[in-house]
């Protein structure tokens, strides 16, 4: 029986793709002045390029940005602080996200969450988003000391939250870091998929998260195997 459904959160909870979007659009338009060499297209499009999806570090995206566009050494740090103090103003949820929240707690659903990045940054997009009190439990890599697709951060999550691996689903968009590592210790594991993403073999997916109280459902009425916590 399934107690509680532990997420990711960036391209999970947060649609980071129209989050970026919209700060570095205003980023742009708030150092305007120091950028008037650049057109904001280009700019905000080797972002984008850049940050790979998020996966790249933003100290070497903005160091990379000032050389490639021949800009002063001096804004890198300037534009680097603004996105570590700023970008929480941006975060874009995904359609549905408190609605969806709201139905499973209301189907007395535990939650929790595992995030890989640095602590305060992403529990200021936690709070940004306006979904901390729904979790009873967050994980951020960080401040544990460990990351995805390490099982350790997992297991933590299960022993704060007093349950086995196979009361657990955990939903991510990562194949890797998400759901093959949850997979890996038991949990049943759910693919946020994009829209862009290819096709691969999961067993569970979805494209919506209004997708997910309704395949809960289901998941429960099916036998599944047992493991230990």
């Amino acid at each position: 029986m399934i107690q509680a459904v532990i997420f990711d959160l960036d391209r999970t909870l947060l649609d980071r793709d129209a989050s970026v979007e919209h700060f570095i659009n205003h980023q742009y338009d708030r150092y305007k002045l120091s950028l008037e060499s650049v057109s904001k297209e280009v700019f905000t499009s080797r972002f984008i390029e850049l940050d790979q999806g998020g996966y790249r570090p933003k100290d070497q995206v903005y160091q990379q940005l000032m050389v490639e566009l021949d800009l002063e050494k001096r804004l890198e740090e300037k534009l680097y602080k603004d996105y570590n103090d700023s970008f929480q103003r941006y975060c874009t949820p995904f359609q549905g996200l408190h609605e969806v929240l709201l139905q499973l707690r209301s189907s007395k659903l535990r939650l929790g969450m595992i995030t890989n990045g640095y602590g305060r940054f992403q529990m200021d997009n936690i709070q940004a988003l306006g979904i901390q009190p729904f979790f009873e439990t967050i994980l951020i890599s960080e401040w544990e000391g460990v990351k995805k697709p390490d099982p350790m951060i997992f297991k933590r999550a299960m022993e704060r939250m007093n349950l086995r691996s196979d009361a657990c689903v955990y939903v991510g968009d990562h194949l890797e870091k998400d759901v093959r590592a949850a997979e890996d210790i038991g949990m049943t594991a759910i693919w946020k998929k994009g829209r862009q993403d290819e096709k691969s073999f999961v067993r569970y997916s979805i494209y919506h998260l209004k997708e997910l109280p309704t395949l809960i459902k289901k998941l429960n009425k099916e036998e599944r195997p047992c493991y230990l916590k």
